[in-house]
């Protein structure tokens, strides 16, 4: 049986076998074969297999079945330890990505859809597990800005074959599906080789649980879960459809958010650790309000390009809603919690991309309106968050966040 190491880290260096290290690799990993997935996704769609808006965001309501269901990755412990759960589900994303070019069906695009699926939301839920669980609270913000540089990195990386290989070398969509896929399963490989099985920290409830006490955790993740699907298949779609942008430019244009991923991401970590999660919750989410109010009339392609760049930089806020439930959860809380949140998170995953794939075809504009309306409720969801969040000190209702804490059982 592998040794179990401790999870403490160097305090001046950062040991390429620690968790924190493990937890980088994964992310890269991850990353290779998501972001060549999610770079042609909308191009291989429209231009191989012949969707419409309608067929897009059926697609994509069906992609996020499997993170619906993420709370049944409780049970999946119950066979399997956490940091194996994360190994396979990422064998499996590697697979489901390989396979994508050689099934330019709809029902085939639907099935290689669902094998990435299953492995990009179950590896989601270990990673937020095991990040909690593994990051000591003072430096979790911190290292999570370094655990998305390094993720960057594979993006740029992935990025990269298709910017500069697609037309040079010309390559086909089966072959950069190929290649991203097999390069995960690769690193998955050396990943179950090289790192042994590291602590869980607290023994995890093998249960569901949900807490009154979270419910504030819980609204950010639901509301979360609605911004993103605005972000991921709508922004996104609207560059390809209305300002007509190929490959090329797509790949372009994910070049930028990785640069300043690599560079920036760490950075907002530690910005988030000494601001606190109210504060930069309350930025997230006033930009967020703004960029998709002008999603909504922009008419210029390079203007849209800004503002994707934009709203792109704001995920790296998302730290602080995973830092304040670190401060608040009962440390035997974390694992079934992460797949409780990803459930709720994709509640409105699963019905968003189809309904408003529907309200597209009648009003772009009114898409992102809405999505504006989202980002406003979710502004009043963060000024509930208090400045100094702890177990007895989830949420404050008065204006002065220091003024009247409140606590739930």
């Amino acid at each position: 049986m592998a040794r179990l190491f401790s999870l403490r880290l160097p305090d001046s260096r950062l040991d390429w076998r620690s968790p924190a290290a493990m937890l980088m690799v994964m992310a890269a990993a991850m990353q290779l074969s998501f972001a060549a997935w999610w770079t042609l996704l909308n191009n291989f769609a429209v231009d191989v297999v012949g969707f419409t808006g309608k067929e897009i965001g059926i697609q994509q309501s069906i992609r996020e079945i499997p993170g619906f269901l993420s709370f049944a990755a409780v049970f999946l412990l119950l066979a399997m330890r956490e940091q194996t759960l994360a190994l396979v589900s990422l064998l499996m994303l590697g697979i489901g990505v390989a396979l994508t070019g050689y099934m330019p069906s709809f029902w085939g695009l639907i099935f290689t859809t669902m094998v990435m699926s299953i492995g990009f939301h179950y590896y989601e839920t270990m990673a937020q597990s095991l990040s909690l669980q593994w990051l000591d609270k003072a430096e979790a913000p911190q290292r999570m800005g370094q655990i998305l540089s390094v993720a960057a990195v594979a993006q740029l990386a992935a990025y990269g074959l298709i910017f500069f290989g697609w037309r040079t070398y010309e390559l086909s969509f089966e072959i950069v599906f190929l290649i991203a896929g097999l390069t995960t399963i690769a690193v998955v490989i050396f990943l179950w080789l090289a790192y042994p099985q590291f602590r869980e920290g607290t023994p995890q409830r093998k249960t569901l649980v949900l807490r009154k006490r979270y419910w504030l955790y819980y609204a950010l993740t639901f509301m979360g879960g609605a911004r993103r699907q605005i972000f991921m298949v709508f922004a996104g779609f609207m560059m390809v459809e209305k300002f007509g942008y190929d490959v090329h430019d797509i790949s372009a244009l994910f070049l930028i958010n990785c640069i300043i991923s690599i560079f920036f991401a760490h950075r907002i970590g530690a910005f988030i650790g000494r601001v606190g999660e109210r504060r930069a919750l309350t930025l997230e989410y006033i930009g967020l309000i703004l960029v998709f109010v002008a999603y909504a009339f922009v008419a210029n392609p390079y203007i849209a390009a800004g503002l994707y760049v934009i709203d792109h930089a704001f995920f790296a806020m998302a730290i602080a809603m995973k830092t304040y439930f670190q401060k608040i959860a009962d440390p035997g809380d974390i694992a079934p919690t992460a797949g409780v949140a990803f459930t709720i998170n994709h509640i409105a995953a699963v019905v968003i991309p189809a309904a408003f794939g529907l309200i597209w075809l009648v009003s772009p504009a009114a898409v992102f309106l809405i999505g504006a309306a989202m980002a406003a409720t979710s502004l009043l969801l963060a000024r509930m968050v208090p400045e100094h969040p702890e177990p007895g000190r989830e949420l404050v209702w008065h204006p002065n966040p220091e003024a009247a804490p409140v606590a739930a059982e």
